[in-house]
């Protein structure tokens, strides 16, 4: 029986191993973490992520050929292959601070491997990870190797938050990079083998390990380019009187182009797009590639400008001032189906308004208060550190209170700010939530989910991303 672990229990390896299992009766999972907290919710009945379909597949293999423990020493040393999904963080203090990946977990996660392999092993790749951390893995196996033989695979996850079940059921390519050595072969047949028995010969691509490294950042490079452009062009038929949305629909139209990830919005969030972008601008610039690094962080400053522009027309629209204002927050996760924050829009968006003193009532369906709070008391780049290394309770943020649902965030308030795309957001009572609210009532839609002319009818004063301005909006600055 074939035997894997898993080191880290969180948004990658949960999933990815609970589908190897279900699809693999065959091959004994283990997913091992430090954090004791989260393997005894990974056992429990509140898994600690939320993922349409992950439940079903966790319950159906679990204390079958799935398992979570935190006896990592143990389950290391009896795996034939061993997966590698720890955080990589962006480093926020010494060389390469802002920029580049922070490898302590994955260095400490190499030396365990080290310390207890009995056995020849295959660790593989799991994390997002800068291109030759492989060639930094693989010294560290050697020189602690005690005759033990270990072959390093790359095999990027690409996985989209909200439909990560479906991705791993039918990817688009399963991606494995690994010498180009007879071991080096065998390793990657290994774990070919494990994937082809739920996916098709043809979807999985093999290549070196330094193209596998690097076709992740550049695959999350290229979508987020493409969020970056669209909202570039936001700003212009705001501008103009253009329609961001039927611009995007004629462009998408071009089968060259295609019209996915053409949605203008207040910005893109989630764990891997800034960071991976960072990454690469790192790495070209210790190439000596400064033309192409300053090309990628254009992509990062658009984003940035985007949630900057937002938070300036919400505060130029109401006099200029926002102090004491209650202003409603609806949704906090990067995006819709998913209840993770990590570089969420809505966070800075949150803290522009905070600075201008504003008060804010926030609803989102699955983020937690406690989730928001930290969110909001945190560094940046300190979510992507495990929780035991944060700041144990966050001073909760005066100004910020959660509420229940719509109806109780917008009550009392002089705008409403839509900053996540859920979809029962298109379906409130904006009769009801209008006559809540003070006047003249506000609504700034950074996610294009509402009909800005039905609100316009009821009363409200409407701002969307790309749309041709409300005539309340047009002579103000759009950017301070």
């Amino acid at each position: 029986m074939v035997k894997i672990c898993c080191i880290g229990a969180g948004y990658v390896g949960g999933p990815t191993m609970a589908v190897i299992a279900l699809k693999c009766p065959s091959i004994e999972v283990v997913v091992v973490d430090i954090s004791v907290h989260r393997i005894a919710a990974w056992n429990g009945d509140q898994l600690p992520i939320y993922e349409p379909g992950l439940d079903d597949a966790v319950k159906q293999c679990r204390g079958k050929n799935l398992f979570f423990s935190t006896d990592i020493e143990k389950h290391v040393s009896e795996a034939d292959i061993i997966f590698v999904s720890v955080n990589t963080p962006t480093k926020t203090r010494g060389l390469g601070a802002g920029k580049a990946a922070d490898l302590t977990y994955w260095e400490s996660a190499a030396r365990v491997i080290a310390d207890v392999s009995k056995s020849d092993k295959i660790v593989v790749e799991k994390s997002t990870v800068p291109v030759k951390t492989a060639e930094a893995i693989e010294k560290i196996l050697t020189h602690n190797s005690k005759g033990i033989n270990y072959q390093i695979l790359s095999n990027p996850e690409f996985l989209a938050e909200g439909t990560a079940m479906q991705d791993l059921f039918k990817p688009d390519r399963v991606l494995i990079g690994g010498r180009e050595t007879p071991e080096g072969r065998k390793a990657v047949q290994a774990l070919k083998d494990v994937y082809a028995h739920w996916v098709p010969e043809d979807r999985i691509l093999t290549t070196n390990l330094w193209s596998a490294e690097l076709s992740k950042l550049a695959a999350n490079a290229f979508l987020a380019q493409r969020i970056s452009s669209i909202n570039a062009i936001s700003a212009l038929c705001e501008a103009t009187g253009a329609n961001v949305s039927e611009v995007a629909y004629a462009v998408g139209k071009d089968s060259r182009i295609g019209p996915k990830f053409l949605n203008a919005s207040v910005g893109f969030g989630g764990s891997c797009f800034q960071k991976d972008i960072l990454n690469l601008v790192y790495i070209s610039e210790c190439n000596g590639l400064s033309v192409v690094a300053n090309y990628w962080k254009q992509v990062i400053q658009i984003n940035d400008y985007q949630k900057n522009r937002f938070v300036n027309r919400v505060v130029s629209s109401m006099f200029n001032t926002v102090s004491g204002k209650k202003i409603a927050v609806l949704g906090f996760a990067f995006k819709k189906d998913t209840g993770d924050t990590r570089e969420a829009p809505a966070i800075d968006v949150c803290k522009g308004l905070l600075r201008d003193k504003a008060t804010i009532s926030i609803y989102d369906p699955q983020v937690t208060d406690d989730q928001i709070q930290r969110d909001l008391a945190t560094n940046k780049f300190d979510w992507d550190h495990p929780v035991h290394l944060q700041p144990m309770s966050p001073t909760a943020v005066k100004q910020v209170s959660i509420a229940w649902d719509a109806y109780d965030a917008a009550k009392g308030a002089h705008g409403v700010c839509i900053l996540t795309e859920w979809d029962e957001f298109k379906e409130l009572d904006y009769r009801r939530i209008y006559d809540d609210m003070q006047k003249p009532a506000f609504v700034f839609d950074g996610r294009n989910v509402v009909d800005p002319e039905k609100l316009r009818a009821i009363g409200f004063i409407v701002y969307a991303i790309g749309k041709p301005l409300d005539s309340w909006l047009k002579d103000l600055p759009a950017v301070a």
